[in-house]
């Protein structure tokens, strides 16, 4: 009798979604094993970012299947999908502007009750680590939002997710504006997150950024899933990236 495959921590199956009257995901399937970092390429208007909404529930309508550690979430409103140990990072970050760097980190809910919903929850990390990873928001730990570089809010807000004990990790595009320097320490800090046992999806235009980080990448066009690969077929499939992304 074979083992059975540990069940994944974000498993989507014929997932579609609406904005309005608006059809934008058409049929995703995609799975994320735990522990792993999945990179969703594709150019602008391909569904990347829908795909990570629709996911914490943040679509008008979603149909199909999308399960957390197996269990379905597809029909949970937005607050008890995140008690499934979800964090997401939206492109707008969302900081509290008139707050100070640590009062932001003091707001975020611990999600104490992952563990009843077949989640793993992460442990929450204290401001203290977090401010050991990023250097820079010790440094600006009484700085309010309006006064930080979008560098550093950037890093501010992938910590408070990091605060809650979320361990499935939906981040899009983290590394979008920021300096080189900026960009090398987020790429760090999510080696470091592998390392730690969080699962990472990546919604990223900068190639060059996440594509020595991800272990799996998935390529969308038009709303749904044209490629899927593991990082050690990259090098051969980067004629037909360049064709699909231009990259």
């Amino acid at each position: 009798m074979k083992d059975r495959k540990p069940t994944p921590a974000l498993e989507i199956r014929d997932l579609h979604a609406w904005y309005g009257e608006s059809h934008i995901l058409h049929g995703v399937n995609l799975s994320v094993r735990e522990g792993q970092v999945v990179t969703l390429l594709g150019r602008n208007g391909a569904g990347r970012t829908t795909t990570l909404r629709a996911v914490m529930g943040l679509t008008d309508t979603r149909k199909g299947s999308i399960k957390i550690n197996g269990v379905e979430t597809i029909g949970l409103p937005t607050h008890k999908i995140a008690h499934f140990g979800v964090g997401y990072c939206p492109e707008e970050r969302g900081i509290f502007a008139s707050l100070s760097c640590e009062e932001n980190l003091q707001l975020p809910p611990l999600l104490k009750s992952s563990n009843q919903v077949g989640a793993p929850a992460g442990l929450a990390m204290s401001p203290a680590e977090i401010f050991e990873m990023f250097p820079n928001l010790k440094e600006r730990r009484h700085s309010p939002g309006t006064r930080l570089s979008g560098g550093e809010q950037q890093m501010l807000a992938v910590g408070r997710i990091l605060r809650t004990g979320a361990n499935l990790l939906l981040l899009d595009e983290i590394s979008e504006g920021l300096a080189p320097v900026i960009v090398q320490a987020l790429a760090r800090m999510i080696l470091d997150l592998k390392r730690k046992g969080y699962t990472i999806v990546i919604v990223e235009q900068n190639f060059r950024f996440s594509a020595p980080l991800a272990d799996h990448f998935y390529v969308m066009e038009h709303g749904t899933i044209v490629e899927s690969f593991e990082a050690s077929e990259l090098q051969s499939k980067m004629a037909l990236l360049h064709e699909l992304l231009g990259v």
